[in-house]
């Protein structure tokens, strides 16, 4: 049997006590690959922020490696082995890849970094380069790298397409799908590109009004275009009228 290493039941979450996900049931295994899809406003990051324990939960639970997420000390989930790779990627514009690397050796050791290094080659040759140089596509080389120098066990990403060129998604998002299957990683993504989300995930769930609107694996999916294209942009059509007629 899989091992379960993220789950969450009946979640609920939000902001000022207002709830922006609603009832969301989750299950992640070591190896496995779950995309969250939706349009925008549709309650991905925030449903990402709440698992990562970075938002507290308004109602139902959330467990992480066997133990219920806290989000009032974010950093001990961290050193349990949860990484989240944040839509603007979370790095200094000033600071080069090597300083990068650098802050996150405390983690890390010399083999691992080797290690991190072969799987994104690119950025062994940039190590003196600033981050405020590098392409959008290094950029998310090196979020995702300094995220694998801890060794995770649950990685999560936000929009790793954000900003990216079509061709270097098709390129970025098959990495996920390597690092979760050689290292035994689960992983975590929100995307809005949802064929290429699909190609390398196991199984997904789209999120409308902050629901669950449709949930199966991304086989099922895939097949089922006609489904999904009503669950994904349904749920946008309907957010849409709803703004026009305030």
């Amino acid at each position: 049997m899989a091992d379960v290493v993220l789950t969450a039941e009946s979640m609920t979450s939000g902001y000022n006590g207002v709830a922006a996900v609603s009832d969301v049931n989750l299950t992640v295994s070591a190896g496995e690959v779950v995309s969250i899809l939706g349009s925008n406003g549709a309650g991905k990051t925030t449903t990402l922020l709440t698992l990562a324990g970075l938002l507290p939960a308004m109602g139902g639970q959330v467990t992480a490696l066997g133990a219920p997420v806290d989000h009032r000390r974010p950093y001990r989930m961290a050193r349990r082995g949860i990484r989240l790779v944040p839509d603007d990627r979370g790095l200094f514009s000033t600071m080069t890849v090597r300083d990068h690397f650098r802050l996150a050796r405390s983690t890390a050791d010399r083999a691992r970094e080797e290690l991190v290094l072969d799987r994104f080659p690119a950025l062994a040759r940039l190590q003196s380069r600033t981050v405020g140089l590098l392409s959008g596509g290094e950029q998310q080389m090196l979020a995702i790298a300094v995220a694998l120098l801890a060794e995770p066990r649950i990685l999560m990403v936000d929009e790793m397409s954000l900003g990216l060129a079509p061709l270097v998604v098709e390129q970025m998002l098959p990495a996920i799908r390597d690092l979760a299957r050689d290292e035994n990683i689960a992983v975590v993504l929100v995307e809005q590109h949802v064929e290429l989300a699909l190609a390398v995930s196991d199984r997904a769930l789209v999120l409308g009004h902050g629901r669950v609107v449709l949930e199966g694996s991304a086989a099922e999916l895939l097949a089922d275009r006609d489904r999904l294209e009503a669950a994904y942009f349904g749920a946008a059509d309907s957010e849409a009228k709803q703004d026009r007629a305030v």
